[in-house]
């Protein structure tokens, strides 16, 4: 009997609305890791569709895939068009006081 091969699980494929992006954004925004909020983005990009999200955010396919990727560093403003692009907007509320981590 030949061995099954484990398929890389693909969080884009379960993020079939609004409501599914935006609290997948909002948990990676939870940790206060650029790099896993860049990744949340790029996921929640590619599950929309990384060509509709760079014609809306203004942005070739390429410079997306290069600022979204693990090696990328985005503008905050990229960060924002993509956001835009995605029908997101980023907010902010009160966590109860100053966090010592960024001290």
């Amino acid at each position: 009997m030949a061995a099954k091969k484990a398929k890389l699980f693909d969080p884009s494929r379960y993020l079939e609305d609004d409501e599914a992006i935006a609290a997948y954004i909002n948990e990676a925004l939870s940790t206060c890791d650029a790099d896993v909020i860049t990744h949340a983005i790029g996921v929640a990009a590619k599950a929309r569709g990384m060509g509709q999200v760079a014609e809306s955010a203004g942005l070739s396919r390429e410079s997306l895939y290069k600022a979204l990727s693990g090696e990328g560093n985005p503008q905050f403003e990229t960060v924002l068009k993509v956001l835009v692009a995605l029908g997101l907007q980023l907010k902010t509320e009160p966590t109860g006081g100053p966090d010592k981590r960024a001290a």
